[in-house]
């Protein structure tokens, strides 16, 4: 009877871990996911960390690519399929402050010249308008050929841009002026 009690129990631990989402990591409490599908392609989890302004964790960002890379230019460069995930993980997000710091990280990865993909911005920060609270999730999924697609919560929002405009949105996290210089080396899987 022992046996046969000790035996289920193992079962059922194995049946319970076999069926649970793979998470590679947690960051602040949020499961990141080790891989990302989109347009029949399986993105692998590059790295994740979060974004921390004023002592406050304000999000986990996570980089999706087709294979694991450590280099953020080769990253920005790339025309093939990526994504960047955010995890609002703060109520002291509001619309108006991701538009801010969206706007902000822009002027810094174009070197303040953004007159070829203004119009590409200004479509862009509409997903914006929108309340934001803690635990929406927002994708940034570059499809070459297609732009990028914002998704809000799993929603598809719109689709915006070219690989120029790639460049510039993931140049927020990845360039050599990154939003936050040790959330760039996490999504770049150095630390």
């Amino acid at each position: 009877m022992k046996k046969a009690l000790t035996t289920g129990f193992a079962s059922l631990v194995m049946t319970a871990l076999l069926s649970a989402p793979a998470a590679a990591l947690t960051v602040e409490g949020v499961d990141v996911p080790d891989t990302y599908s989109t347009m029949d392609t399986e993105l692998k989890l590059n790295g994740a960390g979060t974004r921390s302004k004023w002592f406050m964790d304000l999000y986990v960002g996570g980089l999706y690519v087709p294979e694991t890379i450590d280099d953020g230019e080769a990253v920005i460069n790339a025309d093939e399929p990526q994504a960047i995930t955010l995890h609002i993980i703060s109520g002291m997000i509001t619309s108006e402050r991701m538009t801010e710091a969206t706007l902000e990280g822009f002027e810094a990865s174009t070197d303040g010249d953004m007159a070829s993909i203004q119009e590409d911005v200004d479509q862009f920060m509409a997903v914006f308008e929108e309340e934001i609270t803690e635990g929406d999730v927002f994708d940034l999924v570059y499809l070459p050929g297609e732009g990028v697609r914002v998704l809000k919560n799993g929603e598809h929002k719109d689709t915006v841009g070219d690989l120029a405009f790639k460049k510039a949105l993931f140049g927020i996290w990845l360039s050599d002026k990154p939003a936050q210089k040790d959330l760039k080396e996490k999504m770049l899987g150095q630390r």
